[in-house]
């Protein structure tokens, strides 16, 4: 699979700006770092940007960069917290997965489904995740963007309601 193959399963017309940009600012190269992406060029869409750093010393991630609309779901912001900590009641194990799959394979993320169950709220949505690499090769970060629209609070689901389904991710290869 190719990035066009990843652009196509995009639904939303801001993650596939997103995707775009990305790819214009690799130019040749493998991936694009941090510095090759030009926020004034995604500018209508950085309230739903969010970034993280990676560490292969560590094997740990630090956040870079939330969007509003990011920061509100959370109602704190990502940026310069620590992975672990910042997800440490939401699941943590599973989203540094995902997250560490994108960075270290390299390869793209599209999810559809229900986004920020791990929040313990809900709502329908799709995300992108992106490698980033300052050397063009070796990925040391993500970016990514979500979309979404909040749904029912899963604490006033009824007793004994099943758990929603969540989100369906598929992954591209670069």
């Amino acid at each position: 699979m190719t990035f066009a193959q990843f652009l196509a399963a995009i639904e939303n017309s801001d993650l596939r700006a997103v995707a775009e940009h990305w790819n214009h600012a690799r130019g040749s190269k493998k991936m694009p770092g941090w510095s090759d992406i030009d926020p004034v060029a995604i500018g209508k869409q950085l309230p739903i940007i969010w970034s993280w750093k990676y560490d292969r010393a560590t094997d740990s991630f630090t956040g870079r960069l939330a969007g509003d609309e990011i920061d509100a779901i959370f109602g704190k912001t990502m940026r310069g917290a620590d992975m672990r900590e910042f997800f440490k009641d939401w699941n943590y194990d599973a989203i540094f997965a995902r997250h560490k799959k994108v960075v270290a394979t390299p390869c793209f993320a599209h999810g559809n489904g229900l986004v920020f169950i791990h929040y313990r709220r809900h709502g329908k949505g799709e995300r992108i995740i992106l490698p980033l690499a300052a050397d063009g090769e070796y990925g040391d970060g993500i970016i990514g963007a979500t979309v979404y629209r909040l749904g029912q609070s899963r604490t006033s689901q009824k007793i004994g309601a099943p758990e929603p389904v969540g989100e369906d991710v598929t992954f591209y290869p670069l």
